[in-house]
């Protein structure tokens, strides 16, 4: 025999479900994987620049060099996940790695509108890789400069450098947030509610006949921004963009010694990434971009930059950190 119960469940027309609310849930972080760190020319240990950023639902490619989807495959990160393309600029050891990876995402039924940004000259060539390679991709391309894409949570701001050819750097800032503190919370008896919304959005609320304003229970936190500064001689945009940085992620192509040559080719030395940490007031600096000279002398890079920047390392492929 079978006995059938019916239970009402039928609910008030003005009852709403809330989502529980965490008033001082922590910062998201921001991973970042090196998957190419060598410079114009590849070696056994460096490929081709491209460096991933991974935040919450994004994952933001910072130029594609010749082998970068291979370079994802020995990472095991699936190339699908990307986000965003940000290209420096249209040299090849930045960008060769750019119809291969393409052409992958097509074949795997890549979901969603590809969003990639460059400098001047980017809608072009992209145009003439199109045509070349037929890549049957949706994709946005933009050239930009200044803030160019941001939400209420996070901005991405390029600035042009100095290069043989337009030169873009990038930075990524996760916004200040305000948090609502847990203790305040509990003292005052707030329920667990869109009042608790209304205070993070700084906005006072009314509650059993007292106003209570959004600086009595919350503070700010300090955003994140890391800034990817490659390819460019010094120049005055570099130190705006880097202004303030938890992470500058800056190329370091050539020692000191070889300043003349550095400027020639419109690159940096180690000392000067390192001056650009030192007055841009960065917390912490990484090199990358490394000629093939220093391959097994990395030592010497490393201890110039650091006489002048003492919280400085050098990466190599496949090197991952989290901020």
């Amino acid at each position: 025999m079978r006995i059938l119960i019916l239970i009402n469940l039928t609910l008030p027309i003005n009852y709403k479900f809330y989502i529980p609310y965490l008033p001082s849930s922590p910062m998201d972080k921001i991973k970042i994987t090196f998957l190419g760190t060598g410079d114009a020319i590849p070696t056994k240990k460096r490929s081709h620049s491209a460096i991933l950023l991974s935040y919450r639902n994004e994952n933001i490619l910072v130029d594609c060099g010749e082998g970068t989807q291979r370079q994802f495959r020995i990472a095991n990160i699936s190339p699908t996940k990307i986000t965003k393309i940000l290209i420096t600029h249209w040299h090849g050891d930045h960008i060769l790695g750019l119809p291969g990876l393409l052409q992958t995402l097509a074949a795997s039924n890549y979901p969603r509108t590809l969003e990639i940004y460059g400098p001047k000259g980017t809608e072009y060539y992209y145009s003439l890789l199109n045509k070349i390679f037929n890549l049957n991709l949706k994709v946005l391309i933009k050239e930009v400069s200044g803030i160019f894409f941001q939400t209420s949570d996070f901005q991405l701001e390029a600035k042009p450098m100095d290069h043989q050819t337009p030169t873009n750097a990038y930075s990524f800032t996760i916004k200040d947030k305000t948090r609502l503190d847990r203790k305040k919370i509990k003292a005052l008896k707030l329920p667990n509610s869109p009042l608790l919304g209304q205070l993070q959005k700084g906005k006072s609320i009314s509650w059993k006949g007292k106003t209570i304003s959004p600086k009595q229970v919350s503070y700010s936190e300090k955003g994140k921004k890391v800034t990817f500064i490659l390819d460019t001689a010094e120049n005055k945009n570099a130190l705006e963009l880097a202004k303030l940085s938890d992470l500058l992620i800056i190329e370091s192509t050539f020692s000191a010694e070889e300043k003349q040559k550095a400027e020639d080719y419109k690159h940096l030395t180690s000392s000067q990434a390192a001056q650009t940490a030192k007055k841009a007031k960065v917390k912490s600096l990484i090199l990358t971009h490394l000629s093939q000279r220093y391959d097994n002398k990395q030592h010497q890079i490393l201890s110039e930059a650091r006489k002048t920047f003492k919280n400085t390392k050098i990466v190599k492929d496949f090197d991952s950190l989290e901020i």
